[in-house]
């Protein structure tokens, strides 16, 4: 899958993807991911991609002309796919955008600075804005970042195994069940007899179980309008 990546820093995305399974996926190239820098594209002497506001007011805003022509050299060199803009007006982030978008071929993300981006570049060339959360960070990258590790999740290849992605929390609407592992110090204590009994029907029932009862103690919202809420 391509990842075409508009950013005035480059570097913030390319060291965070370096590591763990997504950097493995880059390494083997089941993950592509291109940055392209506004900057490059500013037609003024000193390669300025912001200015003041019409209208007054604090900060500056990322202009339209060097957005509008990195966006057309994306597309002259390979799939734009959706553009999606990396902003706190935009839609949460849910796991049912990143198993969407797990099986396009390329997404386009924009990562904002300053105090936001032209409207206009906006109404014309961005097909959707996308929240991590509703508190502000300082430009867009860190957002981008966490888009292309949750949507790299979904490319076949890229775990280990391919139930880890089907378990994962909210891939069934649900939080994941409690997992114990193997301790020098703790032994067998705590665990729950049925993970221990080698019958996998009754430990995936358990599961099951489990995934509900921590979704309602810890999440509920997730079960608003369900039969199980």
């Amino acid at each position: 899958m391509n990842f075409n990546v508009i950013t005035l820093f480059p570097e913030m995305i390319s060291e965070a993807l370096r590591h763990g399974v997504i950097g493995k996926a880059v390494e083997s190239n089941l993950i592509r991911v291109k940055c392209y820098n506004p900057r490059d594209f500013a037609n003024n002497k000193h390669n300025r991609v912001d200015d003041k506001p019409f209208g007054g007011g604090a900060g500056m805003v990322m202009m339209y002309d060097p957005l509008a022509r990195t966006v057309e050299h994306i597309e002259s060199q390979s799939d734009l796919g959706q553009l999606l803009f990396l902003s706190p007006h935009g839609e949460q982030l849910k796991q049912a955008h990143c198993n969407q978008w797990g099986r396009m071929s390329s997404l386009t993300l924009l990562c904002g600075r300053y105090e936001g981006v032209d409207q206009r570049f906006i109404d014309e060339f961005v097909d959707k804005e996308i929240s991590i959360g509703d508190y502000v960070i300082s430009g867009g990258e860190l957002a981008a970042c966490v888009v292309i590790d949750a949507v790299g999740r979904q490319i076949e290849g890229v775990l280990g195994s391919e139930e880890s992605a089907a378990s994962d929390s909210f891939m069934n609407g649900l939080l994941g069940c409690p997992q114990y592992t193997r301790s020098e110090k703790l032994g067998q204590s705590g665990v729950p007899s049925v993970l221990l009994s080698g019958r996998h029907k009754d430990i995936a029932v358990w599961r099951e179980d489990q995934s509900l009862k921590l979704t309602k103690l810890k999440r509920p919202d997730l079960l608003e309008g369900t039969s199980e809420s």
